[in-house]
């Protein structure tokens, strides 16, 4: 989406698609022809204006679902907030159970994710990480070694410096810094104008007629209201919100009356929600179901399930299930192993709140040893923006990539220049616009006509038939090996 007046690119600081585990929606082809160096086949994957990591972080932590690959994540992002942010969500995902537990790591995890406050607590966590996080870009030896899968040696050092800044800025405590209250209050008045006064009627009009009928009907009413009113997606603690998200602070060029200037403020999303990330889909059927019509469970019920599952398969191997009633009285977890045994048994420490809150110094203390998990086989390369239209520039891009991803703001962005960079058989996947509230239907057909011409274009046909109602996601093969299949 381009800001007004400024053709610039709004931050996607979640998107408008749920999670995808990348090798789910891999076509068939593109896995049987992926190279092989040291007898482990290469997934190679460009990302593309993913904004909030989501399926960077679904697919680490599905990997083991899969046969052994060794996958190599390549992203570009539209603002270095972003690619911050993505820093921010893979270090909390990787931090140590020995150092924080599961439950402790999930809440945290939302927070910062969805919520414009936060509780003190995780305010603290974030300005203590913050210090770490700029010895990673002043100091590319000690990132590499604390850090081993995050390769940043592509950003020049005006990102590096930039980043910097960015994390110093995380790291103030003055909350008068970024008055995220008063900058969404602001902007919802925008956006509303003469309906502000009748706000919860536009509210329940944009959840039940848009984003309800077009599949998300787990989203409820009441959490949606609360964010759409303030921000705040996720309350899964009681406690104090208080402190300002800093993370969703972004730079925007704006016109002043002495000219165009640089300016930080809120820029992000105020009507889909953060819910469509994690919150419309799930694995476990029995978080869907419905009495009398009305779901039994919320889209904050299934982020929190979402999250846990995908942060206990991270660490061990298994697939996370909830557990039975004779289960929790117990005390312990049921898990499933269908996807062969795991290399250690796990050991799941949920922590009690009031333990929590009364012990906050000692888990701070725990964070000093940075000792994160070890993840074999993946290696995540962070690029600059201005290599989006360059790509092709690089002999060593060249015929790379096995799948590339477009989010709905950064598609424009797909040429025919993509082509020379994708492996034979390669997979293109583009977001769709369905859950972005601001589009009417007859907008949103009519944008799978547009990105089908552009991947058309480019040199990518789609595989099946696209529904507006049903996908949110499109996808794309490249034609020349379609013909070649043919003859």
């Amino acid at each position: 989406m381009a800001a007004a007046d400024c053709g610039e690119v709004y931050p996607t600081l979640w998107g408008f698609s749920p999670a995808l585990d990348l090798q789910m929606k891999c076509l068939q082809n593109t896995l049987q022809h992926l190279s092989t160096p040291e007898d482990i086949p290469e997934l190679n994957i460009l990302l593309v204006g993913c904004g909030d990591g989501r399926h960077l972080l679904k697919t680490i932590c599905q990997a083991r679902r899969w046969p052994q690959r060794r996958l190599n994540f390549f992203i570009i992002e539209s603002d270095l907030e972003l690619l911050a942010r993505q820093i921010l969500f893979l270090t909390l995902a990787l931090e140590n159970p020995e150092q924080m537990g599961l439950q402790e790591k999930c809440d945290l995890f939302l927070e910062l994710f969805g919520n414009s406050i936060v509780r003190s607590k995780t305010a603290a966590y974030l300005q203590h990480k913050c210090e770490r996080f700029i010895k990673y870009v002043t100091d590319p030896e000690y990132q590499k070694s604390i850090l081993p899968l995050l390769d940043m040696a592509s950003l020049k050092h005006k990102e590096r410096d930039d980043l910097e800044n960015i994390f110093k800025f995380w790291q103030t405590s003055e909350a008068k810094l970024f008055p995220i209250e008063r900058y969404w209050d602001v902007k919802n008045r925008q956006y509303l104008g003469r309906r502000y006064d009748s706000r919860k009627g536009a509210y329940d009009w944009d959840l039940n007629m848009k984003l309800q009928e077009r599949g998300a009907a787990v989203i409820g009413g009441a959490e949606y209201n609360r964010w759409r009113e303030g921000g705040v997606a996720f309350t899964i603690r009681e406690g104090i919100y208080d402190v300002p998200n800093k993370t969703l602070a972004s730079h925007m060029t704006v016109t002043h009356r002495y000219g165009k200037v640089q300016a930080r403020g809120y820029w992000g999303d105020i009507t889909t929600s953060p819910y469509i990330a994690y919150g419309i889909e799930t694995e476990e059927k029995s978080l869907l179901k419905t009495f009398n019509g009305v779901h039994v469970k919320t889209a904050q019920d299934l982020s929190q399930y979402n999250i846990t599952s995908m942060f206990h398969e991270l660490m061990t191997g298994q697939k996370y299930t909830l557990p039975t009633a004779d289960e929790d009285r117990g005390g312990e977890r049921r898990v499933s192993f269908p996807f062969g045994s795991p290399a250690i048994p796990p050991t799941i420490h949920e922590e009690d709140e009031s333990k929590e809150e009364t012990n906050g110094d000692v888990a701070d203390k725990k964070c000093d040893a940075p000792n994160y998990l070890q993840v074999d086989n993946v290696v995540i390369h962070l690029l600059p923006l201005s290599w989006v239209d360059g790509l092709h520039h690089k002999s060593k891009l060249l015929n790379l990539f096995n799948i590339v991803y477009f989010s709905c703001s950064m598609v424009h962005h797909l040429t025919i220049d993509y082509k020379l960079i994708t492996a034979r058989k390669a997979t293109v996947i583009i977001e769709l616009t369905k859950f972005m509230v601001d589009l009417h239907a007859d907008k949103i057909k009519s944008y799978i006509d547009i990105i089908t011409k552009v991947a058309q274009e480019a040199g990518f046909a789609t595989t099946e038939d696209i529904d507006w109602k049903r996908d949110y996601i499109a996808t794309f093969e490249r034609t020349d090996d379609r013909e070649e299949e043919a003859v």
